[in-house]
């Protein structure tokens, strides 16, 4: 797309995965056993035709993201006119408080001074869903808005999407507000951390932003902006998942096993790209159980799988039970183990204890390379 360049932002401030961000981004996290959540923001831009993608790279070990994303051939993004560019922030990693998206563009600002498209699509690393920003771009053009503004309605705000911020409309969807959700109402416009505006704007967006307050972000200059400019919202529908806690990201996982939902978010003219990854076919041996899951290439199955999503390389032993979890790239569960609503990490061996249940409201979590 000549007319817009691409900036997929890290983590919010907010969004806390704590015990599984110790090795890597929410970027970077395993969805569905074959992608990373990066996957999602990049496919979206390679299949609206923007082919100069910034990404931005937080403090949390970011090795697995860079070697994720890598050049970005992957993302079917032709490298003789588009590039994937990976971008960090020093003060990213010398201080929290200073760790926001605002200072991340500031740092690279000559960089962003330099793309040549007049504007610039903006969205974020740890939410999933699909959208045509093409389309979208060409809605925000009709409008006349100076910025345009993503959001999805949802009747379950009063118990998810607590680390996101809402956007207030009026009856014309035009921006009042952003603010917190707070759980105070069921029914709410959750902002989805994606913006349309022209890049000379977004430029004035980030200096306005300086001089108001050294760790200001985005969306707080744009909520002080709602009387000056002209913000409209634009109502996404279809699966989307705010990946903002531990919980969350379980519960988006678990979501993807009902098929009506899962083929709401893939479709074949939108493909979701990402890293290939070689490996045999996974050997299903006599006595294996699977049903309702996602099972990736490269494991071994002896035992039974239910409603469940399993990683590369994954070892199920004979007599293994897995319910309701997410198995991480080659971790083994062993014999006669049963695994209940569980996250286990990558390279972690379940192999002495019995039995490790769950609830499904409180999942569990077992840390990589852990021996259990």
């Amino acid at each position: 797309m000549e007319q817009a360049f691409g900036i997929i932002t890290s983590a919010s401030k907010l969004t806390r995965v704590e015990e599984m961000e110790k090795y890597r981004p929410v970027g970077a996290f395993s969805f569905l056993g074959r992608y990373r959540v990066i996957d999602f923001p990049i496919s979206n831009m390679s299949n609206s035709d923007i082919d100069r993608i910034h990404v931005y790279i937080g403090d949390n070990n970011p090795r697995s993201l860079v070697e994720h994303v890598g050049t970005g051939r992957h993302y079917n993004i032709n490298s003789k006119h588009g590039k994937v560019q990976m971008l960090f922030s020093d003060s990213a990693r010398k201080d929290n408080l200073y760790n926001t998206d605002i200072n991340a563009f500031q740092e690279n600002i000559e960089i962003i001074q330099r793309m040549p498209q007049p504007y610039v699509v903006i969205t974020p690393s740890y939410m999933v869903f699909r959208q045509d920003f093409n389309a979208l771009l060409q809605t925000h053009l009709e409008s006349g808005a100076d910025i345009t503004l993503l959001y999805h309605k949802t009747d379950d705000a009063r118990e998810n999407f607590l680390n996101t911020y809402v956007v207030n409309l009026n009856k014309q969807k035009g921006v009042l507000s952003l603010e917190r959700n707070s759980g105070t109402a069921k029914e709410k416009n959750i902002f989805m951390d994606t913006y349309i505006m022209k890049k000379d704007l977004f430029l004035d967006l980030i200096s306005r932003a300086k001089k108001v307050s050294s760790i200001y972000q985005l969306v707080q200059i744009v909520n002080d902006s709602c009387n000056d400019l002209d913000i409209r919202g634009v109502a996404h529908r279809g699966f989307f998942a705010a990946i903002t806690d531990f919980r969350s990201y379980y519960k988006a996982q678990m979501e993807m096993l009902d098929y009506n939902v899962a083929k709401v978010l893939f479709e074949n003219n939108w493909p979701i790209y990402t890293r290939t990854t070689d490996s045999c076919p996974t050997k299903y041996m006599d006595g294996a159980k699977v049903t309702n899951s996602f099972v990736s290439n490269g494991c071994l199955v002896e035992g039974t799988i239910e409603n469940s999503i399993i990683g590369r390389g994954v070892t199920v032993s004979k007599g293994a039970v897995i319910r309701n979890s997410v198995i991480l790239a080659y971790s083994v569960i062993g014999e006669d183990v049963t695994v209940e609503n569980q996250v286990i990490d990558k390279w972690a061996n379940i192999i002495h204890v019995k039995e490790l249940v769950s609830t499904p409201e409180n999942p569990g979590y077992v840390h990589r390379d852990d021996i259990i």
